[in-house]
């Protein structure tokens, strides 16, 4: 049987991953560093994944085995050695550590053996790119392999233990066919495309953001649910608002017609409002270091329009309320506090925290974001 070698054995990696891989005729080997989840998968033969809204099933998952990546680097390398294919869904950041163990794994491969093909399933543009810079930084043996970036769109809400995962039955799953030349491996759930900018950018402006703007505008404004946030009419305007001008960017830039993008955006805030998958503004909020970043869902598409002379400010206005996100359990909420009381100039904030420096055309008013901020 051919084999998956699938780094992240969290709620995306066996929820959405992990049944595709499976339907395409794959064995899985998750490969995870925590002791719970790798000990459940060891232990259980199979898991459940129910999905909710129009056209949801209930999936058996099974067929599988688990491999702690920490204290087992080397029976990893020896799986990603026979292995057909590598994904992952273990969080941008982390891929850096991933990537030592395909090194040792490509090392391992047979000369006369078929390309390994890698994708990275992450939230993030580039995201294979990303593990490939790593990989072949550590001297990898890259033409061992095929690197193809993708595109993931499905909301996984808070899950509540155990192996079985509830998400939404709507998916999107586009992987870039280019470096295939025309010979895609047989994959199921994939929509390969030639060209996948437009799809990333797509989802991460406009489900993305959207989200999130929504979680902070809520939590901003004491309120616990996406849900509940949404039904406040203020913040469903300003929500609208950013996403109107997320969507003149995508328009302008990738072609969709007006009418697309409108019912693109009509389809994101009935699934982040499916009451059968609540999720609350904490969760949904956590991270604000990353998210405030320069290639993510709110400074990237606010720069690009900048760069254009179009107005940003409902972007800018959500970056306001991510800045005054601070829960005291998220690390990345802790820092980003500690940094705004620094004592820091606002427009050095801007660079450090959003990568946006003196002299781009956002940097004025981003700056301007953070004084306020600072002066409250």
């Amino acid at each position: 049987m051919a084999t998956a070698v699938h780094f992240g054995a969290g709620n995306i990696g066996r929820g959405f991953v992990a049944p595709f891989l499976r339907q395409s005729g794959y064995e899985v080997v998750f490969a995870d560093v925590s002791d719970e989840l790798i000990g459940a998968l060891q232990t259980q033969p199979s898991y459940r994944v129910h999905e909710v809204g129009e056209g949801g099933r209930d999936l058996v998952v099974d067929g599988y085995r688990a491999i702690d990546s920490r204290e087992h680097p080397e029976l990893v390398a020896e799986e990603i050695a026979k292995a057909d294919i590598v994904t992952t869904a273990v969080g941008a950041r982390i891929l850096q550590f991933v990537a030592p163990l395909i090194v040792a794994g490509l090392a391992k491969r047979a000369a006369d053996a078929a390309p390994l093909v890698v994708i990275a399933c992450e939230n993030a543009i580039g995201g294979t790119d990303l593990l490939a810079a790593s990989v072949r930084e550590l001297g990898g043996a890259m033409d061992r392999a095929i690197w193809a970036n993708c595109a993931i769109d499905r909301i996984v809400p808070e899950q509540h233990g155990g192996l079985d995962v509830t998400l939404e039955a709507f998916w999107e799953w586009a992987v870039d066919a280019t470096p295939f030349g025309g010979a895609t491996p047989e994959l199921a759930g994939v929509h390969w495309v030639d060209d996948l900018e437009p799809y990333i950018e797509r989802k991460l402006f406009t489900v993305n953001t959207s989200h999130a703007a929504t979680a902070y505008l809520g939590y901003a404004r004491g309120i616990e649910t996406i849900a509940e946030a949404l039904e406040v009419p203020e913040i469903a305007a300003e929500v609208r608002a950013v996403l109107a001008e997320t969507s003149a960017l995508l328009v302008a830039k990738h072609g969709f017609t007006p009418e697309e993008q409108s019912g693109y955006v009509e389809t994101t805030l009935t699934r982040i409002t499916n009451p059968e998958l609540p999720d609350t503004c904490v969760r949904v909020g956590r991270a604000p270091l990353r998210k405030l970043g320069r290639h993510e869902r709110f400074i990237d598409p606010a720069a690009q329009l900048a760069e254009l002379g179009e107005p940003c400010w409902n972007l800018l206005t959500a970056v306001g309320a991510a800045l005054r996100f601070d829960p005291d359990d998220d690390p990345e909420a802790v820092e980003l506090q500690a940094e705004l009381a620094s004592g820091a100039d606002p427009g050095e904030l801007a660079s450090s925290i959003c990568g946006i420096e003196k002299g781009h055309p956002l940097h004025d008013d981003l700056a301007e974001v953070f004084r306020l901020r600072l002066g409250s």
